[in-house]
């Protein structure tokens, strides 16, 4: 493997590309009109414009890049996560242009990319399951009956995608066609695909997830556990690896439960195995997302191991040279997604030119970084700015490295999650361990974001006003 295509752009594209160089290997960006300048292009060795700047006329034309893989002999594709990362036919694309893809196999994709096939795949190996239904449906007056059946409060989801799209909580009889109704037209419009099927809804859940590792030799490792539980819409903001509230019991039963999911689909590569927690310590496996996660930097700084690496080196053949007793945790790890998104707003994208943008650097800060300053945050894609990571030996520590980078994180010209992270880190909910998927919905307020914002710019203004006045006691001697 010589050359690998990345197939994406941002953050993560960078990140691709900088274990790609690291063992030697060259480096093909893809980029939209709107990318022409952005920082995965400038690195790369080569770069090809495959598009105008909407996704569906760039990154998510996957003809095209098979194109520019074979014009530039490219040996393999590393989708990452987004676009194309979880389509079946993009990887079978590829495959039958002998170019790797450097991510499961397309059947494993198939299996695990409906969420219903999955339940159904994993059945045989004895996983705890969320109850519901294991069927997707679209008529409204039976999937009422099987909801009643359930017991409220039940959720509805899209079984063919995620990112909350197409999902419903229904808390009770009275509003479940509305809900309905509304969650199979999102699923239409996001996915193509109408079809839901309905589960009881876990309602103090912690999401936790484990990544997996595969070879083509048999070999699957379990990487331990990440915490998603701070979302807003569904979405993750804050991650951290490990758990705070997981025995060394019930991990490994999470783990080995993980373990199972991949067999059940022949799985090959990185993957995630996604749990509800609730609050007894009871696990349901929730979905398994097939290609590298946004969250998977919290595991390489616990485990130390670089996910990306080990991916190319399985995608190549290799086995992997680990066995499970010798991963161990050390130390522990926090990361914020820096979105650009106005927290004062309900999180809507702000986008705009980044007129400062400063990253924070120091022992045991990471940020994995995808814009320059000076440059315009477009609209056309997901507004994830950089994902800032902070370790420290202990959890108190990584949660303190987090609110100093963030206060060393200078960003101006767009809005950004910035303010929500300090937020998060300085709760006694977060900082005591006691929280679950709603936290947003118990705790934030936005006028606690603007009453900080206000303190600051007070500091700020008085800090300003104190250097003035030392500045005129100084005396200026004539020449």
């Amino acid at each position: 493997m010589k050359k690998i295509l990345v197939a994406n752009r941002g953050e993560i594209a960078l990140r691709v590309m900088k274990t790609a160089k690291k063992m030697g290997i060259k480096t093909v960006a893809v980029f939209s009109v709107a990318d022409r300048n952005a920082p995965h292009v400038k690195f790369a060795d080569e770069a090809v414009c495959i598009g105008e700047a909407s996704s569906n006329q760039s990154y998510l034309r996957g003809d095209k890049i098979i194109e520019v893989c074979k014009t530039l002999h490219v040996d393999a594709i590393h989708p990452g996560y987004g676009f194309l990362s979880e389509n079946a036919d993009f990887a079978e694309l590829a495959e039958q242009n002998n170019i790797i893809f450097i991510g499961p196999k397309s059947k494993a994709m198939k299996i695990m990319g409906s969420k219903l096939a999955a339940k159904e795949a994993v059945k045989a190996f004895d996983i705890p399951m969320v109850p519901g239904l294991d069927e997707a449906i679209t008529d409204v007056a039976k999937a009422k009956e099987v909801a009643k059946n359930i017991g409220f409060p039940i959720l509805i989801k899209a079984s063919a995608g995620g990112g909350g799209k197409g999902m419903r909580v229904v808390e009770n009889e009275a509003e479940f066609e509305a809900q309905m109704n509304r969650a199979i037209s999102e699923a239409t419009s996001a996915f193509g695909d109408g079809s839901v099927f309905i589960e009881k809804y876990v309602t103090s859940p912690r999401h936790i997830e484990i990544q997996i590792m595969a070879d083509m030799h048999g070999n699957i490792l379990y990487l331990f556990e990440r915490e998603c539980s701070i979302q807003r819409r569904h979405q993750k903001v804050v991650e951290e690896a490990p758990s705070s509230v997981l025995t060394p019991e019930i991990r490994k039963a999470m783990g080995e439960a993980a373990v199972k999911v991949a067999k059940s689909c022949d799985y090959i590569g990185a993957g995630t195995v996604e749990f509800l927690l609730d609050e007894n310590k009871n696990f349901y496996f929730l979905e398994m997302n097939t290609r590298l996660q946004v969250e998977h930097p919290v595991t390489e700084m616990i485990t130390g191991l670089d996910l990306v690496e080990m991916q190319i080196r399985v995608a190549r053949g290799e086995a992997i040279q680990l066995k499970q007793d010798d991963l161990q945790i050390i130390g522990h790890a926090m990361e914020l997604r820096v979105y650009a998104e106005d927290p004062m707003n309900d999180f809507l994208p702000s986008v705009g030119k980044l007129d400062v943008y400063q990253l924070p650097v120091g022992n045991g800060v990471r940020v994995d970084n995808g814009f320059e300053q000076g440059m315009e945050v477009p609209i056309y894609y997901d507004p994830m700015l950089a994902k800032l990571v902070t370790y420290g030996k202990n959890r108190e520590e990584a949660i303190q490295k987090m609110i100093e980078a963030i206060a060393d994180y200078h960003v101006k010209g767009v809005s950004t999650t910035l303010p929500f992270g300090t937020f998060v880190m300085q709760h006694e909910a977060f900082t005591s361990g006691n929280f679950d998927t709603n936290f947003v919905k118990k705790y934030y307020d936005k006028q606690i974001l603007e009453k900080q914002a206000e303190v600051e710019a007070e500091i700020t203004a008085i800090i300003a006003l104190k250097q003035y006045l030392e500045d005129q006691k100084i005396v200026r001697l004539p020449n």
